[in-house]
């Protein structure tokens, strides 16, 4: 009984010394918001309003206060960058970086964000130098991101294989796609110079990275044929059907012209017609109807493309149909045939594009790299209007 009446007694005791901890608290974190100056919430407000500029007026007003508060200058130079004012936000990070009294970690902090700064404002030599620093720091995997970018831009393909497997090693994620097409670079450079034989190990190391890399399989057949093995090259472009149907459309031009060289242009056609049940494309329609009007006429032309056009109706099958309309049809006609041909091929140009599926940047060529993004591998191979006609 004794010990239940202390522990009755003890109760009281505790709740007290808890509502004294709990005012303690309160005080303090009353007294330190207190401590705030008031632009550091406004600029807060501000920012969360998508209101950059005033945001960046309220931090300054801060900082003028406050000197020695590294979380507002970084939070400043960021805001600069952003607005693309690359020249406030490099002297920020830099007077940071200059303070003798920067703890450690912030220093690399500071580092990181200059090295930013520089690769904004188009400054590689001086950013790759900071982020190149910062490999052995907690910053390692964000400096070998940036260390990437630099390398791609300034097509240094075999630094950006280094870097992208240093990335892919360390745990930040799968690059074999990124890695194969740095090599299938190294190896169209080899190709453009009358060099095949140096280009073929380079695509041995891209299929060896990313056995499924289109792009690899068909410079391979190009080095082929460079070397005169016609036949082999058929026989590696045929691979790209294993890989992926669609990317078909992207060797039809150079399956026909290979058939027909060594002079097996019907087996061409049939083999590209095949594909066409598989994967209808506009751009492996252009190829197939070429070769039919040449081997079989211009009245079993006409049949095909009518017949894609009833399976996929697009306007750019109707462009193409017309065409083949014009090329027999009677002298009493052919003028207003040609009017609707026209209005129909003027319409088809902006829909005969494609698009990057990452960030919708729209070319009229296929792109490996989009040139919007800088994403590898983002356009599908199929032009814009057939993509929605599919969706």
């Amino acid at each position: 009984m004794d010990f239940e009446l202390w522990w009755l007694l003890g109760i009281p005791v505790f709740f007290a010394l808890g509502w004294i901890a709990a005012r303690v608290d309160i005080h303090q974190l009353v007294s330190e918001s207190r401590s705030l100056p008031r632009n550091y919430f406004k600029g807060l407000n501000f920012l969360l309003n998508e209101q950059h500029d005033k945001a960046i007026d309220a931090f300054i007003e801060v900082v003028k206060l406050d000197p020695e508060s590294a979380d507002m200058h970084f939070a400043l130079g960021n805001l600069f960058r952003r607005r693309g004012e690359t020249e406030r936000a490099i002297r920020v990070h830099q007077n940071l970086l200059a303070r003798p009294d920067l703890p450690l970690e912030q220093q690399g902090h500071a580092a990181y964000e200059l090295g930013m700064d520089y690769l904004k404002a188009g400054l590689l030599d001086r950013a790759e130098e900071i982020f190149n620093s910062l490999i052995d720091t907690q910053y390692a995997a964000q400096a070998r991101r940036a260390l990437l970018e630099i390398y791609q831009r300034e097509k240094e393909w075999p630094r950006a294989i280094e870097a992208a497997v240093g990335l892919q090693e360390s745990g930040a994620g799968a690059r074999q796609k990124e890695i194969a097409q740095f090599y299938c670079e190294l190896a169209h450079d080899a190709l453009v110079h009358m060099k095949p034989d140096e280009a073929m190990p380079l695509l041995e190391k891209a299929l060896q990275t990313d056995r499924k890399s289109v792009r690899a399989t068909i410079l391979t057949g190009d080095v082929l044929l460079a070397r005169g093995d016609v036949e082999g090259a058929l026989t590696t472009w045929r691979r790209v059907e294993q890989q992926s149907v669609p990317h078909v459309a992207l060797v039809a031009q150079r399956l026909m012209d290979g058939y027909t060289k060594v002079g097996r242009a019907q087996e061409g056609v049939n083999l590209l017609r095949s594909y066409l049940e598989e994967a209808s494309s506009i751009d492996l329609i252009e190829v197939v109807f070429k070769a039919v009007i040449e081997l079989d006429g211009v009245e079993a032309a006409k049949q095909l493309v009518s017949a894609e056009l009833r399976r996929t109706p697009t306007l750019l099958g109707l462009d193409k149909l017309l065409e083949a309309r014009m090329m027999d049809a009677p002298a009493a006609i052919w003028s207003e045939l040609s009017m609707v041909k026209n209005l129909v091929h003027g319409y088809t140009q902006k829909l005969a594009r494609y698009q990057c599926s990452h960030c919708g940047f729209k070319a009229r060529q296929f792109y490996w790299h989009c040139p919007g993004c800088n994403k590898w591998e983002t356009y599908p191979p199929r032009r814009t209007e057939e993509l929605n006609v599919m969706n």
